[in-house]
């Protein structure tokens, strides 16, 4: 069964250090929260606001030891008036035998109003 997990952060500036730093938080904290192994993750997905510019958010998985090999992707969020601006989200596809309602997604900094159901 592949499962999905969901993330956000927001950043405080457009700049690679404020981005890839965001982005290297979230999915640390995601990879923790559900015990993820980097072989049973079949891909990962990074989108961000049209206002984060200054690099690629998934530049983040490339300094997290054994994730040499799963394939990432970015793409830009959909500029919807009105949305959550300085916004990095992450989805990562994983392989697994857990129920989708223990799977713990992770929202951080600005993005906890996106989802205060979880």
């Amino acid at each position: 069964m592949i499962r999905g997990i969901r993330g956000a952060i927001t950043v405080k500036e457009n700049n690679e250090r404020e981005i890839v730093s965001a982005a290297e938080k979230l999915i640390r904290e995601m990879i923790r929260a559900n015990n993820i192994e980097a072989g049973y993750v079949a891909s990962v997905f990074f989108s961000a606001t049209e206002d984060l510019t200054a690099a690629f958010p998934a530049k983040a998985l490339r300094n997290i030891d054994g994730w040499t090999y799963v394939p990432v992707m970015c793409m830009a969020e959909i500029p919807v008036p009105s949305s959550l601006k300085m916004c990095v989200r992450v989805m990562i596809h994983l392989n697994t035998d857990t129920a989708q309602e223990e799977i713990e997604h992770i929202y951080m900094e600005g993005t906890k109003k996106l989802r205060p159901d979880l």
